[in-house]
């Protein structure tokens, strides 16, 4: 007699019982299909990210209100520190790279913050959408988010302010995608030192604004001075030195700044390294407290 196909199948008694495991789509990239699923993600991302109105403003609008602010009041004096030019090209160039440091490092470590904290990020990857593809429409987001700023301040600049463009065009560009891939790592290292949400947005934004503060996006530093060697540890003053210098502005000096973007690439590649080995998609709060029901379990099997 047949058996009818349709019928449940029984486990014999004792016989072991089948694995079961959870496949979550790391995937391999499949040709142009992936990159419609990134292009489709990217496009909820940049929906998530105009929606919320005050979130944009603050995001995108800083740049803009910023320069606006310093320009109209001591955009046309001249500094020192730049040769005795003026310091409003001086600000063009900062506030450009502090739309691809704002963009790339603190909304994006805010972002993945929140989303980890959350529950949203372990959702996501137990989803179809491939991991690959997902990260990257985060960072492809956040690539946009810096563009639009940086178009914007090189108009404003340009005819509000009578700054020429970048000098040399493919110097501008190449600069601002290694400070886009360098930004973008350390946003997303440091979002794994960051222990809960609460947290998230002050600490980015504390250390975000204390290193602009030093590295001179305010007022130009004198080369040489004690600040200036100080800030050149960290990543921030570098941007803002590698697009200045793509601008032209340093009579004689070359316009492709390959110190200050072996800086941002070392920065880049510290932060592939700690993000790679402190990743997690899962909360931090709730790893913590399965930590603690695990050595609570220990000591009462220990002692009891």
């Amino acid at each position: 007699m047949t058996r009818d196909p349709r019928a449940p199948t029984t486990r014999a008694q004792g016989a072991p019982r089948e694995p079961t495991e959870t496949r979550v789509a790391t995937g391999s990239f499949r040709g142009l299909a992936d990159l419609r699923l990134v292009g489709r993600q990217v496009y909820y991302e940049q929906l998530n990210f105009w929606l919320n109105p005050i979130g944009a403003v603050f995001t995108v609008g800083f740049s803009v209100v910023f320069l606006l602010l310093v320009g109209s009041s001591s955009g046309h004096s001249h500094s020192k520190a730049l040769a005795g030019g003026e310091v409003i090209a001086y600000y063009v160039p900062g506030f450009i790279a502090y739309g691809v440091m704002a963009a790339c490092f603190n909304m994006l470590a805010i972002t993945l913050v929140v989303r980890r904290e959350t529950g949203l990020l372990k959702r996501l990857r137990l989803s179809p959408l491939p991991t690959w593809a997902l990260l990257s429409a985060v960072v492809v987001n956040s690539t946009i988010v810096s563009a639009v700023q940086v178009v914007l301040v090189l108009v404003i600049g340009r005819f509000g302010y009578h700054v020429a463009f970048p000098h040399d065009p493919a110097a501008f560009v190449v600069t601002l995608l290694v400070g886009v891939a360098s930004f973008t790592a350390v946003g997303i290292a440091t979002s794994t030192l960051i222990p809960n949400q609460e947290s998230g947005g002050p600490v980015t934004s504390i250390v975000f604004f204390v290193l602009l503060f030093l590295s001179g996006l305010w007022y130009p530093i004198a080369p040489g001075s004690g600040l200036a060697k100080f800030s050149s540890y960290f990543p921030v003053r570098h941007m803002i030195l590698a697009v200045y210098a793509s601008f032209g502005s340093n009579h004689g000096a070359s316009a492709w700044a390959w110190h200050d973007m072996g800086v941002l690439a070392i920065w880049g590649a510290a932060g592939v390294v700690v993000a790679a080995r402190r990743w997690s998609w899962a909360p931090r709060q709730a790893r913590r407290g399965r930590q603690s029901i695990t050595a609570l379990g220990s000591m009462y099997r220990r002692w009891g």
